[in-house]
């Protein structure tokens, strides 16, 4: 029988059913893209243009990149992508660093401690702590006005972690022992064995990573002045409270932010996950999946 061949058990698709499949994937395909393209389409589109059409335009007569020399000309934007950048490189490589070391260690039969610190970890994801302590936590460390303080707190994540753990649970303990008896250490065994068997978890887990640290707007609302704001926050207040910031560079203040100037924002915010998703969704299923059945 050929790989394409259906089994004998599985009924042959009804066209109903089929067509009702397809009609159910494009509108949710429809659902997706068609904000994205407006909001796409209105960054492109002239202030004028906007305005006639009543704040929204779905696809511009006269196309123009405006809204995006406005924004990379002055520094409030591009000093904002910076931090955001910055922030979510460097916060990534941290937590996901510190959750594979406490996750093979914890995954690992006998180590002194490990159930204890295991329970005080999932105590953490069942009562997590409130916006006051974690406030006076930063404070206490002299973190405020930091981008340290963006990233520190929320340096590993419990869901990842027990993904991981799970993950390298289900790796063949004939693969440790096999090592142990050629000399390797435990650095030895989790850099040449145990990453190299994980990259579709280790690949999920930084694109959550820096999901989280890219989208991240609260804490900053919290810890940061504004000329210390992620991309996220400035976003923000561009669109919610429809105004701007103070630029950096020049110290002119923007009042009224355009819709324009809002959804080329908000472009700009969306467009770096949309690019790096593609490569790593095919982890997914295998990464996700993999570590939360044998957790």
């Amino acid at each position: 029988m050929s790989a394409s061949a259906r089994p004998g058990w599985m009924e042959k698709p009804k066209p109903v059913t089929q067509a009702g499949k397809a009609l159910a994937l494009v509108v949710v395909v429809l659902l997706v893209c068609v904000p994205f393209l407006v909001i796409l389409s209105t960054s492109l589109a002239s202030q004028r243009e906007v305005v006639a059409n009543g704040g929204w335009v779905l696809w511009p007569q006269d196309p123009t990149l405006q809204a995006y020399r406005d924004i990379l000309d002055g520094g409030i934007v591009t000093h904002a992508l910076g931090v955001s950048a910055g922030v979510t490189v460097v916060g990534t490589l941290l937590s996901l660093a510190c959750t594979v070391t406490l996750a093979y260690a914890l995954s690992r039969p006998g180590v002194f401690g490990g159930r204890p610190v295991l329970l005080l970890v999932l105590f953490t994801f069942l009562f997590p702590p409130g916006m006051i302590p974690g406030f006076l936590l930063v404070k206490e460390l002299d973190l405020l006005d930091s981008h340290a303080s963006l990233i520190l707190p929320v340096l590993v994540n419990v869901f990842n972690l027990v993904v991981l753990r799970g993950f390298f649970q289900g790796i063949p303990e004939e693969l440790y022992e096999a090592a142990r008896l050629d000399g390797a250490g435990d650095w030895r065994v989790l850099w040449s064995i145990v990453l190299p068997l994980s990259k579709a978890a280790l690949a999920v887990v930084a694109l959550f990573y820096a999901v989280a640290y890219w989208n991240s707007w609260f804490y900053a609302s919290l810890y940061l002045e504004s000329d210390h704001w992620p991309l996220q926050q400035v976003l923000r207040t561009y669109v919610i409270t429809g105004t701007g910031l103070t630029d950096t560079t020049t110290g002119e203040a923007t009042v009224n932010a355009p819709q324009t100037i809002q959804m080329a924002v908000l472009v700009i915010a969306t467009v770096p996950i949309l690019l790096v998703y593609p490569f790593l969704q095919k982890y997914f299923t295998k990464g996700v999946l993999t570590g939360a059945v044998k957790s």
